[in-house]
């Protein structure tokens, strides 16, 4: 989801002048509700997202911040060109995978580049790999939902639209937030309830629109299992990002996605001509590049100088990209339900947002 890791789904760890989070998390008592609400902001097929909660920890800081940025910088543009790459993602995936690529073969392969990449630009900033052996669990569990969200993700796309898996990508935050409820990482109040309803209630209108739901019921189910297993993604990361960089998680855990799908694809991958036109090429190196390796650099440098919250803006937009992308590149329509569906996915996503949005109040002299 996102379809990670690309992503979905977010923010920076380290701190321009080297502070990790493990030597600003023990400012906090217990830093696993901050981390969750800030994993919640990414979508998937969005790379690993790893959280930066200075400011939640400094709030003299916080404020100075919300005080002094208003205009809009090139920190900005970077942000919404980053949600742009990450929404064109979706057009891309339907448009390559309707013009001869095959699913898990385009998903073996994609991977197996963005990984060298990845992998390549860590070791040069970093050095090493090297975590915790405890750790290997935690990874090999992220590895595994980004798997699993990979095959929702392209068979998602291949059997319905890309426009309807942007919409359906607007309730990510939701299912983070279920699941950290569920299982005790933090406590949500009747605002993100009442969001839950809306943004649900916005799903089965997107479901019931076309042929209704009997005709899509597989290519939905697909759909919905994308932000859902990037939620669990999200939330399984969390101690991860606690402790090292997101480049190092980036990597590791691209590699441990990857082997279950070299596996499940290599049927496919064996089976598949390479014949194609140009644009399928081109189409195929962005979906590399873009999402997969570029966006993951621009998205923690920006989040370093800016902070989650404003970045967060940002990143909510990428479900209406994702349509808009569908709708003038792939000329795909959305039906009045579908219309009505989306805008209570971002009804849910506003109130979701809106107690969190709040500016702190000014510290005291």
């Amino acid at each position: 989801m996102p379809e990670p890791v690309e992503a979905r789904h977010l923010l920076l760890g380290v701190l321009p002048d080297g502070v990790s989070l493990g030597e600003v998390g023990h400012e906090l008592p217990d830093a696993r509700p901050d981390l969750i609400r800030e994993v919640r902001r990414r979508r998937t097929d969005e790379g690993v997202d790893v959280v930066a909660f200075w400011l939640a920890v400094h709030r003299a800081g916080a404020y100075r911040y919300g005080r002094s940025v208003r205009r809009l910088t090139a920190v900005d543009l970077m942000l919404l060109g980053t949600v742009c790459l990450w929404a064109l993602n979706v057009t891309v995936t339907k448009y390559v995978l309707d013009h001869g690529l095959q699913p898990l073969a385009y998903a073996t392969i994609r991977y197996f580049a963005a990984t060298g990449l990845f992998w390549s630009f860590t070791y040069a900033r970093e050095r090493t790999f090297s975590i915790r052996l405890s750790d290997t669990k935690l990874v090999a569990l992220a590895g595994t939902l980004i798997f699993v969200n990979q095959l929702c993700f392209v068979y998602g796309v291949k059997l319905t639209n890309a426009s309807t898996m942007g919409l359906l990508l607007g309730t990510t935050p939701i299912f983070i937030g279920i699941l950290s409820t569920l299982i005790g990482l933090e406590l949500l109040g009747r605002r993100f309830w009442a969001a839950a309803v809306v943004s649900f209630l916005g799903v089965g209108l997107i479901a019931s629109g076309g042929n209704g739901f009997s005709g899509r019921i597989g290519g939905l189910a697909l759909v919905i299992g994308a932000p859902m297993t990037w939620a669990a993604y999200s939330v399984a990361i969390v101690p991860l990002m606690r402790r090292y960089s997101p480049f190092r998680i980036s990597a590791l855990v691209l590699v441990f996605g990857w082997v279950p799908l070299a596996i499940a694809g290599a049927a496919q991958t064996l089976d598949q001509d390479f014949h194609f036109g140009w644009a399928t090429w081109l189409g195929f190196a962005y979906a590399v590049v873009g999402p997969l390796f570029l966006t993951n650099i621009l998205w923690f440098t920006a989040i370093s100088r800016v902070g989650p919250s404003r970045a967060a803006l940002f990143a909510n937009l990428q479900p209406f990209f994702a349509v808009l992308f569908a709708l003038v590149l792939l000329g795909e329509h959305l039906n009045r339900w579908e219309i009505v569906g989306g805008v209570a996915i971002g009804m849910g996503i506003v109130l979701e947002r809106a107690k969190r949005l709040t500016p702190p109040e000014p510290p005291g002299d």
